[in-house]
């Protein structure tokens, strides 16, 4: 069975980046796909690659992750005050992330406006 698990942001807003990372980490780690509403900072998102990457062995094989940021194209001068403004006050909150297992998901195809998530045809249960 495949299972997603929505996170808003507000619940992991307020925990130090370790625990932040720590708790992506287990939900993936017990193969589940995570849409996450916000992104990680840079620094968090390498963390979360590098712990993956030290913690891989036979049952767990990795993560997959797919960032989605909407960026307005041709906004007058008011719209980005207002866009910087709401970035500011919302911090990481705009955009979408989505990781899963690397034994699930297959393939993540991202561009500006959409994240496309292919799975493994026979994922462990």
């Amino acid at each position: 069975m495949l299972t997603l698990q929505f996170m808003p942001f507000d619940e992991i807003e307020r925990l130090s980046s370790d625990k932040r990372v720590s708790k992506l980490l287990e939900i993936v780690k017990e193969n589940k796909i995570l849409l996450l509403e916000g992104r990680l900072k840079k620094e968090e998102e390498a963390e979360l690659i590098k712990r993956t990457m030290e913690t891989i062995d036979d049952d767990f094989k990795g993560i997959e992750i797919g960032v989605i940021y909407p960026k307005d194209k041709d906004v007058d001068f008011l719209n980005k005050i207002r866009e910087n403004m709401i970035n500011f006050l919302l911090g990481d909150r705009r955009g979408f992330t989505v990781m899963g297992p690397a034994t699930i998901v297959k393939e993540i195809k991202q561009d500006p406006n959409k994240i496309q998530l292919f799975t493994t045809p026979n994922f462990p249960k």
